[in-house]
């Protein structure tokens, strides 16, 4: 009996530290294209260049960007920018995401193909 204990107990901590060594992407996948928490579509914009955001002041208001915490650390194809008001945003392979505003409901992608410049993120 103690023997299974200190088994299982190693056990749960070898998951235990698996789970805190790597950690979840900020997004997920659906339909083929990347989403927030809630499901809603994540859009690239065309005029980003080099991990910075050029959609800034009223681009911003419509195209919210997908904050990243402070704490945020890159991983992988995810990392974080910082914005021009200081804030975090992650991205993706470089390019920073955002959401849509005319985006209702989890997986509507009403912004993709918005002006030849938008376009829902792809993993």
């Amino acid at each position: 009996m103690v023997r299974t204990f200190s088994f299982s107990a190693l056990g749960l901590a070898a998951v235990l530290m698996t789970g805190t060594a790597f950690a979840a992407p900020p997004a997920k996948v659906s339909n083929g294209v990347l989403v927030g928490d809630k499901g809603m579509t994540l859009y690239t914009f065309d005029n980003d260049k080099d991990g910075k955001s050029a959609c800034n002041g009223g681009c911003a208001t419509n195209w919210p960007p997908f904050a990243a915490p402070a704490s945020a650390k890159a991983e992988g194809d995810w990392s974080v920018i910082t914005r021009d008001d200081g804030s975090k945003q992650w991205a993706i392979k470089g390019k920073p995401l955002y959401y849509w505003t005319k985006d209702k409901a989890p997986g509507d992608k009403t912004g993709d193909g918005f002006k030849d410049v938008w376009h829902a993120a792809k993993p």
